[in-house]
């Protein structure tokens, strides 16, 4: 197990494949862990230095209180690639690691020349509406909301399987703390603005049974940044790097290899 000391965070990552080869990094979402790529990782071209971690509150890297901020969380991705001298990754962020993806490619343009926003938006949500979820954790735990959260993550065959009940056990282990910290930081963020002036390759991926991040939301941000791609992975809901890791897989080598990161 690897743990960066990122100004007293300390901070669960993985670096895995070639050390000299590009950098491919990945950010994952609320409620789930670094193991959200497993599937995924197997399935990519050889070559690349391979970066995944936990962010504040989730999986193995430490809880601090919260609320937290959008702008700590991108401070903590970029605190880690720094520590590890990334410079120029190509990074992938789902949902929540979507948005701190946005952040840290407006911040430093220097540690991101291309970037993969997967069933993400540049605002998801209300306030009220994080607000409510916030409260209802804080009183009856994560598994208060555990099955309305499977139902916009999975679509219904998935729920049928032996693997569905993992991703619940999963969700539902996450520390509360660091749940409500970073729901907290979702609701704050409106990257409407600062998206709107990135230049980078950038491609928007989305599941078509997504209940928290649908099509129209994802391909509307993608679409912020000119020149950008968007594809749907029909029949997947807001995990189909879960649900359906070959096609995920297929369409990050593609973007991959259009911006010649291998």
């Amino acid at each position: 197990m690897l743990m960066a000391n990122l100004n007293g965070l300390r901070v669960h990552y993985t670096d895995q494949g070639d050390p000299d080869g590009p950098a491919l990094v990945f950010a994952n979402s609320l409620g789930t862990d670094l193991r959200l790529w497993d599937q995924v990782l197997p399935l990519l071209p050889a070559g690349l230095r391979i970066i995944r971690y936990d962010k504040r509150g989730h999986g193995l890297t430490e809880v601090t209180p919260g609320p937290y901020k959008m702008g700590t969380l991108v401070a903590d991705l970029e605190g880690l690639l720094d520590h590890l001298k990334v410079r120029d990754c190509l990074l992938v962020g789902l949902s929540i690691g979507g948005m701190i993806a946005q952040g840290l490619a407006v911040k430093r343009m220097d540690l991101v020349r291309a970037m993969v926003l997967s069933n993400t938006g540049a605002k998801i949500g209300t306030a009220d509406m994080w607000d409510e979820r916030i409260a209802a954790v804080r009183a009856g735990g994560i598994e208060a909301l555990a099955d309305a959260i499977m139902q916009r993550w999975f679509s219904a065959p998935f729920h049928q399987t032996d693997a569905f009940h993992a991703w619940r056990n999963m969700l539902v282990r996450q520390p509360l703390e660091g749940y409500a910290g970073c729901s907290a930081a979702i609701s704050g963020t409106d990257f409407y603005t600062p998206t709107s002036g990135l230049r980078l390759p950038a491609l928007g991926i989305a599941g078509s049974e997504d209940g928290s991040t649908p099509p129209d939301l994802v391909r509307e941000t993608i679409d912020l940044i000119p020149g950008s791609k968007f594809e749907l992975i029909r029949g997947a809901g807001h995990l189909p790097c879960v649900e359906n890791p070959e096609d995920y897989a297929r369409i990050l080598t593609g973007f991959i290899r259009d911006t010649g990161h291998v």
